[in-house]
């Protein structure tokens, strides 16, 4: 057994991705953020869907076509495979947790 909310690093100085569940056709990771945000340069192109929930804080994703998107605890989104994205915000005074399942 598990907690998803346990072990979070003191140091947050980077983003943390950590790997539940891998498999052949899923691939279920905890993403812990603190400030972070994408790189400037580039996106997220996934070659599977993403389905992501925040679990605690909030952040923004922003796709290649403009729009933002703005999550908050317990909300999540599916973005198709090849949805070009990137992080534009995350909480800065606490901590987000993410759950991103690929499939």
């Amino acid at each position: 057994m598990a907690n998803i909310f346990a072990d979070i690093p003191a140091d947050l100085t980077q983003e943390v991705l950590q790997d539940i569940v891998v498999s052949d056709q899923v691939k279920i990771e905890r993403i812990i953020s603190k400030g972070h945000v994408s790189p400037a340069k580039g996106w997220y192109d996934c070659p599977q869907p993403e389905w992501v929930i925040v679990l605690q804080g909030q952040g923004t994703l922003l796709f290649e076509d403009g729009r933002e998107v703005v999550l908050k605890v317990g909300d999540y989104i599916n973005i198709p495979a090849h949805m070009r994205h990137k992080v534009s915000q995350t909480d800065r005074e606490g901590i987000t947790i993410w759950l991103a399942i690929y499939y």
